[in-house]
């Protein structure tokens, strides 16, 4: 490993959002969980590169392409796209406003196709630019951005008639 960046330092500060990641590709947490498993084995048997600028693009860029291959292997790129019953993103609510509004937007976000769903949870929650999303999955800048501009279009679309009964009169 280099320098002061060891396997349980770089586990404990990216296995969340790379588990996030997976969820969002294959749609169960347990698989989610496989996948974060392998990439950290996959991790712990090779030394990482000096000189990486941005460990958690380069990390988020690993999980891409480990998701993508998991995809192929297991033929269920269309299953993750179309999943019917959506993975809860979000912890439970005691609030009972919040809990419906997590659970609207778990259902939203699961409505979305993968490449969209992808890449609006590396802006949203992983905080990523567009220039490191494109990095992180291989993409056209200007693809990044439109998948972007696409998701929100379609989650503000579902998410309309819950923002109208919220709205103050």
């Amino acid at each position: 490993m280099p320098t002061a960046t060891t396997l349980p330092e770089l586990y404990d500060a990216h296995a969340a959002g790379l588990f996030h990641y997976f969820v969002s590709f294959t749609g169960r947490e347990a698989d989610a969980k496989d996948l974060l498993q392998e990439l950290f084995i996959k991790l712990a048997r090779q030394t990482v590169p000096q000189g990486i600028a941005n460990m958690r693009a380069w990390l988020l860029r690993l999980a891409h392409h480990h998701a993508i291959d998991w995809l192929r292997r297991h033929r269920v790129r269309r299953q993750a796209e179309e999943a019917q019953v959506p993975v809860e993103m979000f912890a439970a609510q005691d609030d009972p406003d919040q809990a419906v509004l997590a659970k609207r937007l778990t259902h939203a976000l699961a409505l979305l196709p993968l490449e969209q769903r992808s890449v609006a949870q590396l802006k949203l929650w992983d905080g990523l630019t567009f220039e490191e999303i494109a990095e992180v999955q291989g993409i056209p800048l200007n693809t990044a951005a439109s998948r972007y501009r696409y998701a929100l279009e379609k989650l503000r679309s579902e998410l309309r008639p819950l923002y109208d009964e919220l709205k103050p009169s």
